[in-house]
């Protein structure tokens, strides 16, 4: 069972057969609700009316005395005893994490359990991000599938990876990220040095491959992968992201 400090943010409800407690998760705000006391609203309630119905009977003041024991019903009250809350909050407390970076209380779905962050603050946050965006594509492509649209969806995944096999072969700026053509020394718009593009050469024949696949010149295809991250230099071996800066490689 995980540990924490604080409860999540949270309200009161009440379908008529008792008080129970919604707890919201800090990051998307996702709802878990705990279970009412329904044994334990029923034998108060009994209880109530029993002694209700003894005050009742004595002469003059039986029933200002019995209005005043009764009080609410607790069938439709919406406040919860300090013991009450705890147990709700022990029912639901399995769908939530809290983060020790920022002390945040989040649900599963926004929390990486291999770091034990949440994923705001993953060291995998790039992981993170690019597996909700193969998730969203698959969705996206078997949708469109549905309904006829998926030469619409392969033509702007072409674009996109056109696009990104030139961004690739772009000099970026590690400040602002601005991408300008390969060879310019300074960024046009902050005028710190340029990062340039990694020469990928075909092991098979030398020809320059400009970030193909395959091979312009002799069709091998292309399978080596930069042994240093082109923005801090680091040994990435083979990794998508680069374990020193998190640079996509």
């Amino acid at each position: 069972m995980a540990n924490f400090s604080r409860m999540p943010r949270y309200d009161v409800r009440n379908d008529g057969a008792g008080p129970y407690a919604v707890f919201y998760c800090d990051s998307c705000n996702r709802e878990f609700r705990s279970q009412p006391d329904v044994l334990g609203t029923a034998a108060q309630d009994i209880g109530k009316q029993a002694v209700s119905g003894l005050l009742r009977k004595v002469p003059l003041f039986g029933s200002a005395v019995a209005n005043s024991v009764t009080g609410e019903d607790p069938r439709y009250s919406y406040k919860l005893t300090p013991t009450q809350l705890d147990n709700a909050w022990k029912q639901t407390q399995i769908h939530f994490r809290e983060c020790p970076t920022c002390s945040r209380v989040v649900c599963l779905s926004d929390f990486d359990a291999q770091s034990g962050f949440c994923n705001d603050d993953s060291p995998r946050t790039n992981e993170i991000t690019e597996a909700r965006g193969e998730q969203a594509g698959a969705a996206l492509k078997g949708f469109a599938s549905a309904f006829g649209l998926g030469d619409v969806v392969k033509k702007v995944s072409q674009a996109a990876e056109t696009a990104q096999n030139a961004a690739a072969q772009a000099a970026k700026c590690p400040s602002c990220g601005m991408l300008a053509a390969p060879g310019t020394k300074f960024c046009p718009d902050c005028g710190t040095a340029m990062l340039q593009p990694a020469v990928t050469k075909c092991p098979k024949c030398a020809a320059e491959t400009h970030g193909a696949k395959f091979c312009p010149e002799c069709g091998n295809k292309m399978e080596v992968k930069p042994a240093n991250c082109p923005a801090c230099g680091a040994d990435v071996k083979g990794a998508k992201f680069c374990p020193d800066c998190g640079a996509k490689q």
